[in-house]
């Protein structure tokens, strides 16, 4: 087995090629055997320090700090490899981390030492000289591309907030349009009525025409507001009845049924267990799916609403046979404030919060919401919840 003054002159040949026995003797001179286990950091990036290392065995990482947050690895270095050589050169911070990847030792030489030699030795100063440009060109490569990151971040910075200020500007817009049109039903009905122009059956109609815009009024804010919660604030589970919560929405929006002409059935499977859950979130997010169905199914048509269980899940499908959706809007259904407005004629009302609602209120559950649909076809939605807590479910 080698010694270590043969192992560091066996790596000088390697690390100044041609260099000759006395160069290589004075260099081994100057320098000192150190060794360092597993995970040590040998150089760390941004400190100011005054020694050149030469690999004698085992193997280290060159990583550096790019965008302030990512730790990039750039090479790996082995026996007869050299670092630290810019330090010597004027008293810059570090460049990078030297990190040890096995058992390791190096040749370790002073800035004094290794200016003697520098001076003495040809060998050393031309390879040196390589080494430094070739070391500079890859730090000139580093700063291009950290600036076509960063030019790239900013891009796609830009764009996101073009997509929120058009989203702003959208929701203003429409929730402007849905509170002025029941705003002005409700206002136009109650100066008639407070100028005594109505009675009897008339004015029973109208007071309904009243409370129903109203209704439509607190029911879009109520959404927005529970979005806001939703965002900020998630209750604590405890055991619940989907079977009830889903008969809960489907008798609050049969209203919207019998607007609509629609029929519907639930089929709900008996002896149903009770899952980890908000009752209030989910009976609202049933609703939303629910009205969903009711609203675009045109014509009348029937929603079938199914409430069943498997080992893993109770599982709930709302399907109806309405207008269906196209393939290509399929996933901005999910988009807050994404709406059909027309279809052949026939206008939706809505501000495109209820199924963006839905899927939030599911995944808060560690649930989960599908759709398929068809145009023409109708569409179903099938919405899982774990019959016992996920993190639990996992474990078994």
């Amino acid at each position: 087995m080698l010694d270590n003054d043969a192992i560091s002159r066996k790596a000088l040949r390697k690390a100044f090629p041609g260099i000759p026995d006395e160069e290589a003797e004075l260099l081994h001179s100057q320098g000192r055997i150190e060794h360092y286990a597993p995970g040590a950091r040998l150089t760390i990036e941004g400190n100011i320090e005054h020694t050149f290392y030469i690999l004698l065995e085992g193997d280290v990482k060159v990583t550096k700090v790019i965008n302030a947050q990512e730790d990039r690895l750039l090479k790996y270095l082995g026996p007869g490899d050299f670092f630290g050589e810019m330090a010597l050169i004027h008293d810059a911070p570090r460049a990078a981390t030297i990190t040890a990847i096995t058992d390791v030792t190096v040749l370790a030489i002073d800035k004094e030492g290794f200016d003697g030699a520098l001076n003495t030795s040809p060998s050393i100063a031309r390879a040196m000289v390589r080494e430094v440009s070739r070391r500079l060109r890859e730090n000139d490569d580093m700063a291009i591309e950290d600036l076509r990151l960063k030019a790239a971040e900013l891009a796609q910075a830009y764009h996101q907030l073009a997509e929120l200020e058009r989203a702003r500007q959208e929701f203003l817009t429409t929730i402007a349009h849905e509170l002025r049109t029941p705003l002005s039903s409700a206002s136009g009905f109650m100066q008639i009525i407070n100028l005594g122009m109505m009675e009897g059956e008339t004015l029973k109609n109208s007071l309904a025409t009243v409370a129903r815009n109203i209704d439509q009024i607190v029911s879009l804010t109520n959404d927005i507001l529970f979005l806001q919660e939703m965002d900020l604030i998630l209750s604590d589970f405890e055991p619940v009845d989907i079977g009830l919560i889903v008969t809960a929405a489907l008798d609050a929006e049969k209203g919207v049924a019998e607007q609509c002409g629609v029929g519907y059935r639930l089929n709900k499977a008996p002896n149903l267990p009770d899952i980890p859950g908000d009752a209030k979130s989910l009976e609202r997010a049933f609703r939303a799916i629910i009205n969903n169905a009711f609203k675009f199914s045109l014509d009348g048509g029937e929603v079938s609403v199914t409430v069943d269980q498997n080992p893993v899940h109770v599982w709930v499908a709302v399907q109806d046979s309405g207008i269906g959706i196209p393939a290509e809007v399929q996933e901005r259904i999910w988009e807050r404030f994404w709406r059909t407005e027309e279809y052949h004629g026939h206008l939706f009302g809505g501000v495109g919060l209820g199924l963006p609602i839905a899927r939030q209120v599911i995944e808060q559950h560690s649930g989960e919401i599908e759709m398929k649909s068809a145009p023409g076809k109708g569409t179903t939605f099938t919405v899982r919840l774990h019959i016992q807590p996920a993190e639990s479910a996992a474990k078994e």
